[in-house]
C-alpha cells in the first residue's frame, strides 16, 4: 500500500478562492475585511510566516495591517499596541505570532485581543465556546486538519482518533473537533505509558508533537489516516530541511492517507486564517455569514 497524499497546497488554494468571492461580497456592500498581524522579534521562521500571512490577506482582498516589534518591546507597550487595533474599526482580525519573548505574559497578551477580533480562537471566551460546541472562533490549525479529514470523503463517525500532544493550540481544540464529529478521543503525550501501542490501535492519526520523525511506521496501523501538524528544520547533508513529526517515507507505505511536511497542514493553517478573518468581519458587522464558507465550518 502507497498512501494517498492529501495535498494541503490544493485544498488551502480552493479555500483560499472561496474566501476570495466571500470578501468580494462584502466589498460590494461598502464593507472591507482587515488582519492586523503582531510578531515581536526578528525570528526568520516566524517572519516569513507572518510575511505569508499578509501576502495571503491581500491576494483574497483582506486589507493587511502588519506591525514588527523589537526583541525588547515592552509588554505594556504590546497591549497598548493590542489596545489600539482593538479599538480600530478597520481592524476585523488581530493575530500575535507566538511564541513570545519569555519576558511577556502570553496568555495576558492572548486575553487582551478583543474576542470578536480573535481569528486564532485562542481567547478565554473562544476557547470556551468550542468545548461547548456552540458557534464562535475554530483555531486555524485544528480546523485546517478537519477540513483534510472531510476532503477524502471518508466517515468519521465512530473512529477511533490519537491526537500525539496536548497543547492549547492544536492538540486539545482538535480533540474536541473530533469528539463533536462522533470520533473515539485519545490523546497521547510525553508522559504517556506505551505511547506506541496506542498509536497503533488508531484510525485516525493527528500527529502535533514537535519532535522530528517521530511517529514511525510499526506504530501504525495499516489504513490508518494521518495527519502530520509537525514542522522541524533538521541537517541533512549539512543543508537545513523540513521535516514533520511522521517519518513520511516510512509511514507511506502503511497509511491509507498522509499530510506532507512541507505542503500539509501549514498552508490550509494560513487559509483558515483567511476565512475566520471573514467570519469575524461578518459577525461585527451583523450580516450573514458567507454561505459558501459555512460548510467548511
Amino acid at each position: 500500500m502507497t498512501a494517498n497524499i492529501i495535498d494541503g497546497k490544493q485544498l488551502s488554494s480552493k479555500v483560499k478562492q472561496q474566501v476570495a468571492t466571500a470578501v468580494s461580497q462584502l466589498i460590494k456592500k461598502k464593507i472591507y475585511p482587515g488582519l492586523a498581524t503582531i510578531i515581536v522579534g526578528d525570528d526568520a521562521a516566524s517572519s516569513i510566516y507572518v510575511k505569508n500571512k499578509g501576502k495571503s490577506a491581500k491576494e483574497a482582498g483582506i486589507k493587511s495591517f502588519q506591525h514588527a516589534l523589537p526583541e525588547n518591546i515592552e509588554e505594556e507597550t504590546l497591549l497598548e499596541l493590542i489596545n489600539e487595533l482593538n479599538l480600530n474599526d478597520s481592524v476585523d482580525g488581530i493575530l500575535v505570532q507566538l511564541p513570545l519573548p519569555s519576558h511577556i505574559n502570553s496568555d495576558l497578551v492572548l486575553d487582551s485581543i478583543d474576542p470578536s477580533k480573535d481569528v486564532d480562537g485562542f481567547s478565554l471566551l473562544n476557547a470556551g465556546k468550542i468545548y461547548l460546541s456552540r458557534e464562535g472562533v475554530i483555531p486555524c490549525t485544528p480546523l485546517g486538519c478537519l477540513i483534510m479529514l472531510r476532503s477524502i470523503k471518508t466517515e468519521l463517525k465512530g473512529k477511533n482518533a490519537v491526537i500525539i500532544g496536548r497543547s492549547n493550540i492544536v492538540g486539545k481544540p482538535m480533540a474536541q473537533l473530533l469528539l463533536n464529529e462522533d470520533c473515539t478521543i485519545t490523546i497521547v503525550h510525553s508522559k504517556t505509558n506505551n505511547i506506541h501501542k496506542i498509536i497503533k490501535e488508531a484510525d485516525i492519526i493527528i500527529a502535533a508533537v514537535g519532535i522530528a520523525n517521530f511517529v514511525k511506521s510499526s506504530w501504525v496501523k495499516k489504513g490508518a489516516i494521518v495527519i502530520d501538524v509537525g514542522i522541524n528544520r533538521i541537517i541533512v547533508e549539512g543543508k537545513n530541511k523540513l521535516v514533520g513529526d511522521v517519518n513520511f517515507n516510512e509511514v507511506k507505505e502503511i497509511a491509507s492517507y498522509l499530510s506532507p511536511v512541507p505542503g500539509g497542514v501549514g498552508p490550509m493553517t494560513i487559509a483558515c486564517l483567511l476565512m475566520n478573518t471573514v467570519f469575524q468581519c461578518a459577525r461585527r458587522h451583523n450580516i450573514d455569514l458567507p454561505s459558501n464558507l459555512i460548510d467548511l465550518y
